[in-house]
């Protein structure tokens, strides 16, 4: 549906939310990329130069990245998270790693003792989707299934400022992540996650927490 307003400066206001709709709902998932202007333009019914200031706002705040002969990127799904890529992005590999060890070892021992029928059946979904992924030899598509399967671990600790922290430094963890599986998927890279959702079901969460710190933690020793 097309957007209307008496005036620009409110148009372009509620093409901005609109635009960060898309992001915050998972429309568009961090590291993909956007619709190009002329799309949008065609999609929201206003005038290129309205869809350009959104655009332009939402990058200055750090959800998207215009990369030039590219296209633009999804980098975050908030103004904080946005922030914080930009702040650890050139953190070290081993800093970032231990970061996320903590985080997802601590996440996956409540979830273990905190985990619904619902998480489960959900981790069990986004499990096969992972392995799907790998099957395709898509590294984005691999790289996408895997980060979701995390953040559904974090998700099933119940701990909402866990779960929102982590969200908020999912763009950067995805980057790296990227970075780690490369262009193409090889057979050596492969981590295996079953045990780790095993671990959640069966209500384990000593092998919930080491299975999760393990596999931050052997990203860093292969980049090394």
């Amino acid at each position: 549906m097309a957007l209307s307003s008496p005036r620009r400066s409110a148009l372009s206001d509620q093409v901005i939310t609109e635009l960060r709709n898309q992001i915050t709902s998972g429309e568009w998932a961090v590291g993909s990329r956007i619709p190009t202007e002329p799309e949008l333009v065609e999609q929201l019914g206003v005038a290129r130069n309205t869809v350009r200031e959104a655009v332009r706002a939402l990058a200055h705040n750090g959800l998207l990245d215009i990369r030039q002969g590219s296209g633009t990127y999804v980098v975050a799904t908030s103004e904080l998270a946005g922030v914080m890529h930009r702040r650890f992005a050139g953190a070290a590999d081993r800093d970032i790693a231990e970061v996320r060890s903590t985080l997802e070892s601590s996440a996956a021992r409540m979830a273990a003792e905190r985990r619904t029928e619902r998480d489960l059946r959900q981790l069990e979904a986004l499990l096969a989707r992972r392995e799907e992924a790998w099957a395709t030899g898509s590294a984005d598509l691999f790289v996408a299934a895997d980060a979701a399967l995390h953040l559904a671990v974090v998700s099933a600790s119940h701990n909402d400022v866990l779960t929102a922290l982590y969200a908020d430094l999912g763009g950067l963890l995805i980057d790296r992540l990227r970075d780690d599986v490369g262009h193409e998927l090889r057979p050596e890279d492969h981590m295996d996650h079953a045990r780790l959702v095993a671990a959640i079901r069966e209500g384990d969460a000593g092998t919930a927490g080491a299975e999760a710190a393990g596999h931050a933690l052997n990203c860093l020793v292969e980049r090394a």
